[in-house]
């Protein structure tokens, strides 16, 4: 879907974004076993590249949408959506926060198996969350937002998201 408001079209290449990195980690990780990740260069890369997503992305995105767009779904009358997608950023960010001291050991390349297999347990519920959670915002909440944001509003809040 093509978008007209500036946020929705911010959110959108973000989420696509995300999903790009979260299929590269979850085929990351269907190669097996620790020592198979190991001997892929590219691995301690991807941990890195999922690390900055954890502390960097996860936080800042829904930051935004619970401070600036889940009230105006709100006062528009649609607290069901807003209470479901608020819902589902507490348990990915419950689940960020466990991983993330895994996924920068296995950026510095001293996991141990134990937390390797803990990382891909964790890693690919993270996934299936995230992907099933930005298939939500995709269907609901960036139309949404295309009847519920002015022209002035649209320009401020996407230029107060490309600021944060």
């Amino acid at each position: 879907m093509s978008y007209l408001r500036q946020v929705s079209q911010a959110l959108d290449g973000e989420h696509r974004s995300n999903l790009d990195l979260l299929g590269r980690v979850e085929r990351g990780f269907a190669r097996g076993s620790r020592t198979d990740a190991a001997r892929d260069p590219n691995f301690a890369r991807l941990a890195g590249a999922f690390a900055r997503h954890i502390e960097e992305d996860i936080g800042r995105h829904f930051d935004f949408e619970e401070t600036e767009l889940f009230p105006r779904l709100s006062a528009a009358g649609e607290g069901d959506i807003e209470e479901l997608l608020e819902e589902e950023h507490e348990a990915i960010r419950a689940v960020a926060a466990d991983l993330l001291p895994l996924a920068h050991a296995a950026a510095a390349s001293t996991l141990d198996d134990a937390g390797f297999d803990a990382l891909k347990r964790g890693t690919l519920e993270m996934v299936e969350r995230q992907v099933a959670h930005i298939q939500k915002e995709t269907m609901a909440l960036l139309p949404m937002l295309e009847d519920l944001l002015d022209d002035d509003t649209d320009r401020e809040l996407a230029f107060a998201y490309a600021s944060g």
